[in-house]
């Protein structure tokens, strides 16, 4: 097992604080030193298609941060790279695979939502936080050098959630503004962004806010029969239905049904915390595990190709939209 990064530091301190043997500054002196049957590349999004091709010739596995590259094309040859080597490629998707997400994708299998017709999905970000205010205080920052900027780095967060619903070629609508209230120097910074995404018997409504609060992360699956509302923050699901009563007693059953739900999510979130499983990176964990077993036995990988790809379409429609308009002030 080895680290690398190109400031030999860097390296040398991640290997000491994870126990890891060997740290390397030139990446091909890793692969050549090592021979590793898996890499994890999460370093900023221009270098992954190189870095990625480097290693799967090298005869490794790859595990790539999302975005999986910078565009479409770029992910088609990265993925056809893999496939003609026989190697294993998978994305960095950890909220696709949350115990809530799991839990929604069974139940939706198991008819219990119906048809979904519409579904939103809303990603709150705060820029005064530990990531956010790096890229504010850093005109050099690797965000600013995206095409997208800072969406090009969230977007897959968002867009992998309702793609799986959508066709592979929805219409999309996209508009990406700053507030006129944002007079942080970097207000340069498009922190807003509202894509509307249609097929011919459903919709999607995708959401990037850096200003709403509280910060939230949502995914919301309305279907024929009911409707799931996801809360990737609290880790909850719940669901709603027609309400069984009429008048005044169906609606105080639904308030109440939630709260009994609502009761229900937080206990078994305690119980996820005593076993050391309520946090962000639980979804994560998943992935990576599903990953080297995919490896292990030879199965399809956790994220499907087409999947990924889909994704990666639909954020070119994105950007090659926000790149035909001036930035707007709201």
């Amino acid at each position: 097992m080895a680290v690398c990064d190109r400031e030999p530091l860097m390296a040398e301190q991640l290997a000491l604080r994870h126990g890891i043997g060997k740290w390397f500054s030139d990446v091909d002196a890793m692969l050549d030193a090592e021979r590793p049957d898996i890499v994890h590349i999460a370093t900023p999004p221009p270098s992954h298609l190189p870095l990625a091709t480097r290693a799967i010739c090298a005869g490794c596995h790859v595990f790539v941060e999302k975005p999986l590259t910078l565009c479409h094309a770029d992910s088609q040859q990265l993925v056809a790279s893999a496939i003609v080597r026989n190697r294993k490629l998978t994305i960095g998707y950890g909220f696709y695979f949350d115990p809530i997400a799991r839990t929604l994708r069974r139940l939706i299998a198991e008819g219990a939502l119906g048809e979904p017709v519409h579904i939103e999905s809303v990603l709150g970000y705060a820029l005064s936080g530990p990531f956010g205010s790096c890229v504010l205080a850093d005109d050099d920052h690797w965000v600013h050098r995206l095409p997208g900027k800072l969406a090009h780095n969230l977007i897959d967060h968002l867009l992998n959630k309702v793609a799986e619903f959508m066709s592979d070629r929805p219409t999309v609508q996209a508009r990406a503004w700053r507030r006129a209230d944002d007079t942080h120097p970097a207000s340069h910074l498009l922190n807003e962004l509202r894509v509307m995404l249609f097929d011919q018997d459903r919709s999607a409504y995708v959401t990037l806010t850096s200003h709403a609060r509280p910060v939230a992360h949502l995914l919301t699956v309305y279907g024929t029969k009911r409707t799931a509302r996801l809360d990737f923050e609290a880790g909850t699901i719940i669901w709603s239905s027609p309400a069984a009563l009429p008048g005044p007693l169906g609606r105080l059953s639904c308030i109440f049904g939630d709260g009994i739900q609502c009761f229900r999510e937080g206990t078994q979130n305690v119980l996820r915390c005593v076993r050391g499983d309520y946090h962000t990176l639980s979804g994560l964990n998943f992935l990576i595990n599903a990953f080297y077993e995919s490896i292990r036995n030879d199965t399809p990988v956790p994220v499907s190709y087409h999947e990924i790809l889909k994704v990666a379409a639909i954020s070119d429609a994105v950007f090659a939209q926000l790149g035909t308009e001036h930035s707007r002030v709201a």
